[in-house]
């Protein structure tokens, strides 16, 4: 009784008449709400998804290609280059748009792991961001990557031959350690906030028009990551998964909202990119080599080694 009577004096309690009119939506926002009782639909993020496209573009793709133009006397080798000082950048800057993005989620997320997800991203980047920049700087110095590292001319003739196994260790920080701690939360973070992509009206399920601009660049660059960094499968499971999302939510009466589409339309656009890259160079004989088994999707700056920097 005595508890009802404190709660009727304070008329801004949430659901009271005095209650402010984004009280409730706060409650749910910051409480455990499943995906079904959310009925709120986020708004196109235009700004967010540009800024993550460009920032891709520029501070992960553009990484080597500035290490390629800009002039080798204003970056020693001993010293970082241009594509480090953009790795740090992007370091930085890509955790806080995923936090962005994750706070603008009409379905509230898992925050325990949203933070674990975010440092493991972090470190995995860092630790790529030295093998990686070995490693482009050891092209300059005739290290080819088509060839693997006991393979290379500058590599195996190296005495004593310890110091090979140092480069296989390097590069296993680089392709394989580096790669999973970045990667594997990157698409997690993605796919939990997708999961929170759905409306109940169909009149919402579409994308602006301002959108269809950036599926191209953004589904082209997941084709870049996806190739180059070798993740595949943890691509075409995370595809694979979002499809069966969609498909288990329609049930319910449940559409994508313009977000959901976006980034399926974006991973659809990947997928067919990649199945026309792998097609292209199927009969590749040194590149079938270097990646040999039953998924074979070759690296893009290891066709670059091979078939356009060694013509010059």
């Amino acid at each position: 009784m005595e508890a009802a009577a404190r709660r009727r004096q304070h008329p801004g309690a949430a659901g009271g008449p005095g209650a402010q009119p984004g009280a409730s939506f706060l409650q749910a926002r910051h409480s455990c709400v499943k995906a079904d009782e959310v009925v709120s639909t986020a708004p196109f993020h235009l700004d967010l998804w540009f800024y993550f496209t460009l920032q891709n573009w520029v501070l992960d793709f553009g990484r080597p290609i500035a290490m390629l133009v800009f002039p080798l006397e204003w970056f020693p080798l001993n010293k970082p280059s241009v594509g480090d000082y953009l790795h740090m950048a992007y370091n930085i800057i890509t955790p806080f748009l995923l936090l962005k993005l994750i706070e603008r989620s009409p379905r509230t997320l898992p925050r325990s792991m949203i933070y674990v997800s975010i440092i493991t991203f972090i470190m995995g980047a860092s630790i790529h961001l030295v093998g990686d920049s070995v490693n482009h700087r050891l092209i300059f110095s005739g290290y080819q990557n088509h060839l693997s590292v006991r393979e290379n001319p500058i590599i195996k003739n190296l005495k004593p031959e310890t110091l090979i196994d140092s480069f296989e260790l390097l590069y296993y920080y680089d392709e394989y350690l580096g790669h999973s701690m970045w990667y594997i939360p990157f698409f997690l973070i993605l796919f939990m906030y997708f999961s929170g992509c759905f409306t109940p009206t169909t009149a919402e399920s579409s994308m602006p028009g301002a959108a269809l601009p950036l599926v191209v660049p953004s589904g082209l660059y997941y084709w870049y990551l996806v190739t180059e960094g070798q993740i595949f499968i943890l691509f075409i499971f995370t595809f694979f998964a979002m499809l069966a999302l969609v498909l288990h939510q329609k049930r319910k009466r449940l559409f994508l909202d313009s977000n959901g589409l976006f980034l399926l339309s974006s991973f659809a656009l990947t997928l067919l990119l990649v199945a026309l890259w792998v097609a292209w160079l199927w009969n590749d004989p040194v590149l079938r080599k270097k990646y040999p088994g039953v998924i074979y999707v070759p690296e893009p700056w290891a066709f670059y080694t091979l078939h356009v920097s060694s013509r010059h």
